[in-house]
């Protein structure tokens, strides 16, 4: 997609801080973070939303949570705790219509979120 955000991102046409990458997926740490760990993981393939999913997508949804735990075991977050966020369309906070996975922790996060 060439004007989603996150694509650019993939494609390095806009700088990240990466916190991993391999061929299906991409981390990076939020410009605008709400807890001392917050972590962006989004596939390489562009999907727009949780609406937009189909049963192809099974596999890369699963992945991105595969990865969420080794990040926060790299992170050393994993034993304290971490919350998981995908917030889909405009009314839930979905800022670029690319699917994200939050990964918040590093302090004590407050319930209800929003």
């Amino acid at each position: 997609m060439t004007n989603c955000l996150f694509c650019k991102i993939v494609a390095k046409k806009i700088p990240a801080k990466i916190a991993y990458e391999d061929d299906k997926v991409l981390a990076f740490h939020d410009i605008g973070p709400q807890a001392p760990v917050h972590i962006l993981i989004i596939p390489k393939k562009h999907i727009s939303s949780i609406s937009d999913l189909s049963g192809q997508d099974c596999e890369i949804m699963g992945y991105l949570h595969l990865i969420a735990k080794k990040l926060a075991k790299e992170y050393k977050i994993e034993k304290s705790g971490f919350r998981l966020v995908i917030n889909n369309g405009a009314d839930a906070g979905q800022a670029v219509s690319h699917i994200h996975l939050h990964m918040l922790g590093g302090r004590k996060l407050q319930w209800p979120p929003g």
